[in-house]
């Protein structure tokens, strides 16, 4: 999603009935507040959830809006889907309309999965430089050994993009489960990792982003972040 961040003063001109100049003249005169404190520049940056008065009315009030979900298995992560219940269908929230998906899980991947509609801290989450843990649970067809973890550790080549993932922590459960986790989220990464070994994942559940937790969240449940979960303290 991309950032909407502006100047002060383009931000003036398009919601209110002065000009670019006129912004000036604002500010000297101190009309202006922005977060509760009187404007200091017309080069101020102003985001989609930045506060702005004009002479006492209010030209934006947005709220930033984090939510994880605890998605069942067969549903879309999509905001729209004409056959298939989506993950926003499971969502009750007056602004969900407004929410994008950070990191989607497949149709029939389970767990931790968040919603926002502030696309910076998204692209924080995303993004490999982050350095955000995303820890699944994975059920496999075959036998684990402790081959698989030393190769995860050293990264895997995925010759069709030409890269080598970064290196994952691997804890073997069971024969057949395994804890992994990793700071990428490559294309069917996880089921293409284990696929190195032609073992065929039957079952995956992200069960944490970070600091981000599905412990104590239902099934098909969704909630808002704290302030502490959203990384925003």
């Amino acid at each position: 999603m991309k950032s909407r961040t502006q100047r002060l003063d383009r931000f003036i001109s398009r919601h209110s009935v002065y000009s670019l100049a006129d912004t000036r003249l604002l500010l000297a005169q101190k009309r202006i507040l922005v977060d509760g404190l009187v404007a200091r520049s017309i080069q101020q940056k102003v985001t989609q959830f930045t506060h702005v008065v004009l002479d006492g009315e209010c030209l934006q009030d947005n709220q930033p809006v984090y939510i994880m979900l605890n998605k069942p298995r067969g549903v879309v992560s999509a905001t729209k889907d004409p056959k298939h219940t989506t993950v926003l269908d499971l969502i009750e929230h007056p602004q969900k309309d407004e929410l994008h998906i950070v990191g989607r899980l497949d149709f029939n991947t389970t767990g931790l999965l968040l919603l926002t509609n502030d696309g910076s801290w998204s692209r924080k989450i995303s993004s490999p430089e982050s350095g955000l843990v995303k820890t699944y649970e994975v059920t496999l067809a075959g036998p684990l050994s402790d081959d698989y973890i030393a190769v995860f550790r050293e990264g895997i080549y995925f010759g069709y993009e030409n890269i080598t993932t970064k290196p994952a922590n691997l804890e073997i459960l069971s024969d057949y489960s395994a804890r992994l986790s990793l700071i990428e989220g490559k294309y069917h990464q996880v089921k293409r990792m284990f696929g190195f070994f032609q073992n065929e994942v039957l079952a995956l559940h992200r069960v944490s982003v970070g600091n981000i937790s599905l412990e104590g969240l239902e099934v098909g449940c969704s909630r808002l972040l704290t302030i502490g979960e959203s990384l925003r303290e």
